[in-house]
């Protein structure tokens, strides 16, 4: 029963500090036309699209809204169209179809 005790405690520990790791605070600022932003969590950083707040299917922890963006401009989204755009689109290189490619 220890054993079991001592592996849930560490299983509990490891989950709960990659949500920790999981998240980047993103200042406030000013747009250039005026608008302000104000300061937000996001998620880290990544080789992928699938991990993100916005991604479809995923939920926001901060604000409780759900994910509804595909993102079929991303080589690492299940529904990549090969970047031949679709409305849905992430600021990238411009080599997928992503908001500088247009």
């Amino acid at each position: 029963m220890k054993k079991i005790t001592t592996l849930l405690l560490i299983l509990l520990v490891l989950f709960t500090s990659s949500l920790v790791l999981a998240d980047t605070w993103v200042n406030g600022y000013t747009r250039s036309d005026g608008t302000s932003v104000r300061g937000h969590y996001r998620s880290s950083p990544n080789n992928t699209v699938r991990d993100n707040f916005s991604f479809k299917g995923n939920t926001n922890p901060y604000t409780g809204s759900t994910g509804s963006n595909y993102y079929r401009s991303s080589p690492s989204s299940p529904y990549y169209n090969g970047g031949l755009g679709s409305g849905n689109t992430t600021l990238g290189n411009g080599l997928n179809g992503g908001l500088f490619g247009r």
